[in-house]
């Protein structure tokens, strides 16, 4: 173990905790508490003002247009960027009866539920959006929150199979979350999504002691891709082929500020060490993430479930 890695532990100074390495990942996490009454993660004044702004917009969108789709997600949209998740949940319920066709809301909803860490819900939300996305074509989804270029990377299908993933991933379906990303790198058509993916893919393929092919997986990624926003699951899959170093990438992340970015790469590292029999740096790395206030990112939940997963 490197000096860095002991400077981290010693500094976090926390006690061992009961996860193993052999079958992590392979049991339902035991939560606790009502999530829906957390407070969201902390927002500027300046965000916050804006977020509310829009949230105004959207509710004035929908009375003008009660029985337009778009104006119903967009609003629930709105709420959830706010924290309000039950509320959220509630818009896109509503909407589920009045387009009960529409896999949109199945699969925005099933995305509030895992914040929300009710993971057989949202399950079955993203399974009912895959039945209803059956031979169409894909489409482009909007962003609420746009990137520096201000273009969209994701598509409805890629949402649904990448966040149906996750929820099996959190719950230890490890094998139903393999099948899940395969069907999302198909329809991962620009660097971004293929990076995301593929980060993904490969930890569930390590989890499930597969690590021929979860090399395998990584050779379409390259030095020099355009990833516009997903920039560490891109550091973290150079990692995984040996093309970055692990000390560094921890290094550079334990600078920035907590965000859902420096938890998705945090996390990523904690699994590279657990593949690698370092099981205490692992640990630490995932206590780390669930010690601070950004709940709702994937890497504090996922974190959060390896550590609340029973002792096997």
């Amino acid at each position: 173990m490197k000096l860095l890695f002991t400077i981290v532990l010693l500094s976090l100074a926390v006690t061992p905790s009961s996860l193993q390495v052999t079958g992590i990942g392979q049991s339902k996490p035991s939560f606790t508490g009502d999530f829906a009454k957390r407070p969201a993660p902390p927002a500027s004044a300046e965000a916050t003002r804006n977020m509310e702004a829009r949230l105004s917009e959207a509710r004035t969108r929908l009375e003008a247009e009660p029985n337009n789709p778009e104006a119903t997600i967009w609003l629930g949209r709105r709420l959830a960027y706010l924290g309000r998740f039950t509320e959220a949940i509630e818009v896109y319920s509503s909407g589920i009866t009045k387009f009960p066709r529409d896999a949109r809301f199945f699969r925005h909803r099933g995305h509030r539920y895992i914040t929300l860490r009710k993971f057989d819900l949202a399950i079955a939300d993203f399974q009912k959006a895959v039945s209803l996305i059956k031979g169409l074509p894909d489409e482009v989804e909007p962003d609420g929150q746009p990137n520096a270029r201000n273009i969209p990377t994701s598509t409805l299908q890629f949402n649904i199979w990448y966040h149906l993933g996750l929820a099996q991933y959190l719950m230890g379906q490890n094998r139903s979350a393999l099948n899940s990303y395969r069907e999302c790198l198909k329809v991962s058509q620009n660097p971004d999504s293929i990076v995301a993916t593929t980060h993904w893919l490969y930890m569930t393929l390590r989890r499930l002691n597969r690590p021929a092919e979860a090399k395998q997986v990584l050779e379409p990624i390259r030095p020099g891709m355009d990833v516009i926003e997903n920039d560490g699951y891109y550091k973290l899959v150079l990692m995984y082929k040996g093309q970055a170093d692990a000390d560094a990438l921890l290094a550079e992340t334990l600078k920035q500020p907590d965000s859902p970015g420096s938890h998705s790469v945090l996390y990523g590292l904690g699994n590279w060490h657990l593949y690698n029999g370092l099981r205490n740096q692992a640990i630490e790395l995932f206590r780390r993430i669930a010690s601070t206030d950004q709940w709702t990112s994937f890497g504090f939940i996922a974190a959060e479930a390896d550590l609340k997963r029973p002792t096997r």
